[in-house]
């Protein structure tokens, strides 16, 4: 009996249903695009920490760069004096430590055996700066009337000659690039996993101390470089064994080489310039920040919420706009389509005074004609949940679709800027860098079930005006709308 007078007043009250069901859909469709942006938005900037951090890093452990005019950060280039006058080329490798200072490898263990660290991973960034070249020997041109000169030398032995020097000089070319010592035993964790291996291979396990090398695919184009290539490095021959392509952004080094190789190009022995490290858990991760800078004292530990709040541009408004704005809005816009349909069903009630009157007359109890409401403006509800999860997911593929470019900004000073100075050169540290990253709007199950609760939710609401107003009608009342 109940689904069937259900079913008849609807069919018999659509225009009404469809009112409050259209309120519905708009606020529950509001809240599915802002809810599936803002989950974007987080993809988004979860690209760009990835970009500087490497998957799966949950923080970073370095140490204050030396001041730049140290005697360590000043490389020194000599050459030597070609009688021959050949002209011969002459170069000149200097591999420099870069971004930080060096912490002992042992550093790496005591990170790992802090309580709530899940892993941890040493790194070595360093910049090679190759200066080559000739040196070409110039032409002496006798003078006019040269060879028997006025003047002599001290003690009259040497005549002084008339002339001039012309041509010679020197031709050197400057390069520097970045190379990253990555330890190959954990390739989960460390600046590589930001970049897919999109020619050749990976490092494997046992190439700990081998001269193989990864290239960054923007480098390896700009030297021609491919699988199977040799690349030189302070006189060393490294075998790229495969060609990286950065997810996001820049690369974190045009080459990458097993930690020990870098360790020797350097010269520094058992130093690494970054730990990496995985918490067990991420809601542990401020505590173990303050266990590790408590028990290494003098390093700077440095989260994904600190480079969180280093990026600017318009990635960070739109993340604002969508976590304050957006969800103040969604609130608003669904209590007053919960309120609307309210009233609406209670409005519905008060015209159907005599029919709810007639039935009480003929033996329905209050709680009876309460459920017969309820229950009409929760299939209201649901009918305003299915379209509202419609038009949500209409939008939000509009949204993907589209894919509006979001610009953000990291480094110029602070964290961004610390952190991206293991990875970037001297003059992209101190300009910052920008990414742009596509924004998409993704809808998972979790808010498509927070739209049908919110459809039901708002059934119950209006069903409880509705039967609120139902429950005080008396069938005096439908018999005086008789008469």
């Amino acid at each position: 009996m109940f689904f069937t007078y259900l079913r008849r007043e609807l069919r018999r009250r659509r225009k009404a249903a469809l009112v409050v069901a259209s309120g519905l859909a708009l606020g529950i469709a509001l809240v599915i695009v802002v809810s599936s942006v803002s989950a974007g938005m987080g993809r988004a900037q979860d690209k760009v920490l990835q970009s500087l951090y490497g998957l799966g890093t949950d923080m970073t452990v370095t140490k204050t760069a030396a001041p730049a005019g140290s005697d360590a950060q000043r490389p020194r280039f000599r050459f030597d004096a070609q009688d021959d006058g050949s002209g011969g080329e002459q170069s000149s490798d200097r591999v420099m430590v870069r971004g930080f200072q060096t912490l002992a490898g042992s550093t790496v263990g005591r990170v790992d055996a802090q309580s709530g660290v899940a892993d941890a991973v040493g790194g070595l960034s360093l910049e090679v700066v190759k200066v080559s070249g000739a040196f070409t020997r110039g032409r002496f041109e006798q003078g006019e009337g040269g060879g028997g000169g006025q003047g002599f030398g001290r003690g009259g032995a040497q005549p002084s000659p008339q002339g001039r020097v012309e041509g010679g000089g020197a031709d050197f070319d400057v390069d520097n690039y970045s190379v990253y010592g990555t330890d190959v035993t954990k390739p989960a964790l460390g600046p590589l996993t930001s970049s897919k291996i999109t020619s050749g291979r990976a490092f494997t396990r046992s190439e700990t101390d081998a001269k193989v090398a990864v290239a960054d695919a923007a480098y390896a184009k700009e030297k021609k470089l491919r699988a199977g290539s040799t690349v030189t490095v302070k006189g060393t021959g490294f075998k790229v064994v495969g060609i990286a392509t950065a997810d996001s952004g820049d690369a974190a080094a045009d080459l990458y080489v097993p930690l020990k190789q870098a360790q020797t190009l350097a010269g520094a022995k058992d130093k690494v310039t970054t730990v990496y490290v995985k918490a067990t858990d991420s809601q542990r991760i401020g505590s173990v920040k303050s266990e590790i800078q408590k028990d290494v004292p003098g390093t700077t530990v440095t989260t994904s919420a600190d480079l969180a709040d280093t990026v600017s541009g318009s990635l960070s408004t739109a993340s604002s706009l969508a976590a304050s704005v957006g969800k103040w809005l969604s609130i608003v816009v669904l209590a007053a389509a919960f309120l609307v349909a309210g009233l609406l069903t209670s409005s519905a009630v008060s015209r159907r005074v005599r029919e709810f009157g007639t039935l009480k007359a003929l033996g329905w109890k209050s709680g009876r004609v309460t459920r017969q409401v309820v229950g009409e403006a929760v299939v209201n509800g649901l009918v305003g949940g299915a379209l509202g999860i419609a038009l949500g997911l209409a939008g939000a593929y509009a949204v993907t679709a589209v894919s509006p470019t979001l610009q953000a900004q990291l480094g110029g000073g602070g964290v961004g800027e610390g952190l991206r100075g293991g990875f970037g050169g001297p003059g992209r540290e101190a300009a910052g860098r920008t990414l742009d990253v596509a924004l998409t709007a993704p809808v998972g199950l979790t808010t498509i079930a927070l739209a049908v609760g919110l459809a039901v939710a708002g059934g119950l609401i209006a069903g409880a005006f509705g039967g609120w107003r139902a429950s005080r009608l008396r069938p005096a009342d439908a018999l005086r709308r008789v008469a």
